[in-house]
């Protein structure tokens, strides 16, 4: 029987379905038709947001992978977007690759960094693992600050604007060219990362975060499934550090300090640890959190004016809040939350 009452399957094909009543497809196309009309409802500062938004998107359901899935804590994100970022912007522009191909380049090489600093995984696990990354992170830092070559001496890399088979990015129609291929890959990341778990590799991460020794015991290979776990986070980081680079047009380390690694393992906190959706709604949240704060103030500011002189301070202590708010009340995060209403709305007027 499925999880809502009354649905029973008779093939195995029913119940590997990832949706199962017609209340789930009825969310999915509303969903879907909210997404497409977004460019035509937001202006270009909102649809900015949505863009960076969708970026987020890839790298959390990348991060969730390793940390929601397969227990393996990680603090060195940041690095690893850095590393998608540089090896995208120096292949396209210095080699003249193409940018898929320059991407999807990125892609591996950022899956090859994260699976060699995914090795003290092996031996190391909860703080030790966290202070292991952590030290990554701080590695590949010093490699792109110190590494003159990376940025030819400027400190930083410009990046010519987007160019796929003859098609060019427009610069009045940026934002909206630019949404549609962001939905396009987070969408793809999403379904990927979703079905992931439905094969033996993703169900062998789930087993070593359950129970590493119990796993082992049941014939997984706990060495070949946590270096894959990163390697296949550090994967999908990279895609986002890839796009944020193409994005933005300007690749500079200070875009991925370890206030970034800390802002990714925020998303998946507050979204919901071990939840692909989970990753989304948390990416969504925090991405949406500073630009309401300055809209608020904007608003109380001339009422208040000392709001709008402690701003940055106030976005960090709103920041710090949200995450003890959500580890106190709901660690499961809004995906919980979500799941929880659904319930309630269907189980009404019931209390089971």
């Amino acid at each position: 029987m499925a999880t809502a009452t009354g649905i029973h399957h008779r093939t195995y094909r029913s119940e590997l379905r990832l949706r199962h009543t017609r209340a789930e497809y009825f969310r999915l196309v509303l969903m879907i038709v909210l997404l497409l009309a977004a460019p035509y409802i937001l202006d270009k500062y909102w649809l900015g947001i949505a863009n960076v938004i969708l970026i987020s998107v890839i790298g959390a359901v990348g991060l969730n992978i390793l940390v929601g899935f397969t227990g393996q804590i990680s603090l060195g994100q940041g690095g690893f977007l850095a590393v998608g970022a540089f090896t995208s912007a120096i292949i396209s522009d210095r080699a003249g690759v193409p940018v898929p191909i320059s991407i999807i380049i990125a892609v591996v090489m950022t899956a090859a960094v994260g699976a060699f600093f995914g090795l003290p995984a092996l031996r190391l696990k909860g703080l030790y693992l966290a202070i292991a990354t952590l030290a990554s992170q701080e590695i590949i830092m010093f490699v792109v600050r110190r590494w003159e070559w990376l940025t030819e001496g400027k400190g930083y890399l410009e990046v010519n604007r987007l160019q796929v088979a003859g098609f060019e990015v427009e610069r009045r129609m940026f934002e909206v060219q630019w949404y549609w291929i962001l939905l396009a890959l987070a969408a793809l990341a999403v379904v990927v990362a979703r079905n992931l778990f439905r094969t033996t590799i993703g169900r062998s991460f789930m087993a070593v975060r359950d129970q590493d020794i119990a796993a082992e015991a049941i014939g997984v290979n706990i060495t070949r499934a946590k270096v894959t776990a990163f390697a296949v986070s550090s994967g999908f980081v990279g895609l986002a550090g890839a796009l944020t680079a193409h994005y933005t047009e300007t690749v500079t380390w200070e875009r991925f300090t370890l206030d970034v690694s800390v802002l990714y393992l925020a998303m998946i906190i507050v979204g919901g640890l071990g939840s692909i959706a989970g990753a989304v709604y948390g990416a969504i949240f925090m991405g949406l959190l500073p630009a309401l704060l300055t809209e608020l103030v904007d608003v109380l500011g001339s009422s208040l004016p000392t709001l709008s002189d402690q701003l940055p301070a106030l976005k960090n202590a709103v920041f710090g809040v949200a995450i003890i708010v959500f580890l106190l009340v709901e660690p499961r995060g809004l995906d919980r939350i979500w799941t929880r209403m659904k319930d309630y709305i269907r189980f009404w007027p019931f209390r089971y």
